[in-house]
């Protein structure tokens, strides 16, 4: 990341993050990261020396994203996995840890928020939104699991989202899944704690990335400002941010909770 001249009035964007020197060498599986929050994500920690494998069901933005980050120096391991296919996904997860030679960090990021109505729902639909924003989610756990046991432990941190908690519009199975990320991490954190694996959801507000862009006019997103206790638009490298504060040694105690990214949005 580039270090602005005036690092008090830059862009979020241009300021160099906190150096995490417990994440330099880790070896972290990130998926849905080849744009938005995930390339954030994906270059956050490759800045910090991490060893990083992404998935994405988007080859082109993938593509950029690695040649983009090896002409700086950082070498990434990228699969094309759709995470609906729920065995797929589970042999791409386990493919990227043996290339990387194990998993320390899983970034459970994949997810799409695409606008619906109840009347609009199949059951086809519903099982495929809570493919999409849910049952992924697990599946990616459950197989980096036996690794991070053998290995003395690791972090799994979920994305979740703030929406539910507002109950926005035309978002019903978006909004149900993002619940459930919630459950999840209360539970895995619970299940996996005596293996010294840490899991935690992070929820962050709205995030202006080129598919928010889509959803919001610029009276749109006056209104989430206003509505926010800190006035400014949120950007993907926030949201990396707190991924890799949870993901260092420093948040070796924190576990089982939800961590906001949302300039406190009421």
């Amino acid at each position: 990341m580039l270090v602005a001249e005036d690092p008090a009035t830059a862009p979020r964007s241009c300021r160099r993050l906190a150096i995490y020197p417990s994440l330099k060498g880790k070896r972290v599986i990130v998926t849905g990261g080849a744009s938005g929050i995930g390339e954030a994500i994906v270059t956050a920690f490759a800045d910090q020396g991490a060893r990083v494998g992404f998935l994405d069901v988007q080859a082109d933005p993938a593509a950029a994203l690695v040649e983009r980050l090896a002409a700086a120096g950082h070498a990434l391991t990228f699969r094309q996995q759709d995470v609906c296919d729920t065995a797929g996904l589970a042999l791409a997860v386990e493919d990227l840890a043996a290339t990387l030679g194990g998993c320390d960090v899983l970034v459970n990021n994949a997810a799409s928020d695409d606008r619906h109505s109840p009347d609009q729902v199949t059951p086809a639909y519903w099982d495929d939104r809570l493919a999409v924003n849910l049952k992924h989610q697990f599946f990616a756990a459950q197989a980096v699991w036996p690794g991070m046991k053998a290995n003395g432990g690791g972090a799994i941190i979920n994305l979740g989202s703030i929406s539910w908690h507002l109950g926005l519009g035309d978002l019903t199975l978006y909004q149900i899944a993002k619940a459930g990320v919630e459950g999840l991490t209360r539970s895995l954190a619970r299940e996996l704690g005596p293996d010294n694996i840490r899991v935690n959801t992070i929820i962050p507000g709205n995030i202006q990335t080129e598919r928010q862009r889509r959803w919001y006019n610029p009276e749109g997103e006056a209104e989430i400002v206003a509505a926010q206790c800190l006035k400014g638009r949120l950007e993907p490298v926030d949201v990396a941010a707190m991924v890799l504060f949870l993901a260092s040694d420093d948040a070796r105690f924190c576990t089982g909770h939800e961590y906001w990214v949302d300039g406190g949005w009421r």
